[in-house]
């Protein structure tokens, strides 16, 4: 019983605070059309970014092939460094450089800097076992 009100009230509350803070956003961003499209600005370079960063590693498929022939973790790890490097090139390319960003924009390139390595190793690791299959 207990249950079945805390959800019912639980979801009466949500849905209040998702309309008030919707109604409000509406009003922020019509008073201020400048940060709307400022927002939209982000928004598109974000999703560049992240397409950049996603085809990347399939893209120079090739080199993955190559460096599994010389079976050497030194060139692997070069591999994925020159893949970082180039998403991190592309990314200060697309806020603007380095200088001027708040220590929140910092962060928040930080991780995605991390989470692009991340991704890269996988692609890669991905990619050398489909070539390990295949020879």
């Amino acid at each position: 019983m207990w249950e079945g009100i805390a959800k019912y009230v639980g979801g009466k509350v949500l849905t209040a605070v998702l309309a008030v803070a919707s109604v409000f956003g509406v009003i922020w961003f019509w008073k201020h059309p400048e940060q709307l499209q400022a927002l939209w600005q982000v928004i598109k370079y974000v999703a560049a970014w992240l397409g950049f960063v996603a085809v990347l590693p399939w893209a120079l498929f090739f080199v993955a092939r190559w460096v599994m022939k010389k079976e050497s973790n030194v060139i692997a790890g070069l591999m994925l460094a020159g893949y970082l490097l180039l998403d991190v090139i592309v990314a200060l390319f697309l806020s603007g450089g380095i200088s001027g960003h708040s220590t929140l924009t910092w962060i928040v390139l930080l991780l995605g800097f991390a989470s692009a390595a991340v991704y890269n190793f996988l692609v890669c690791d991905y990619q050398a076992d489909r070539i390990d299959e295949s020879l």
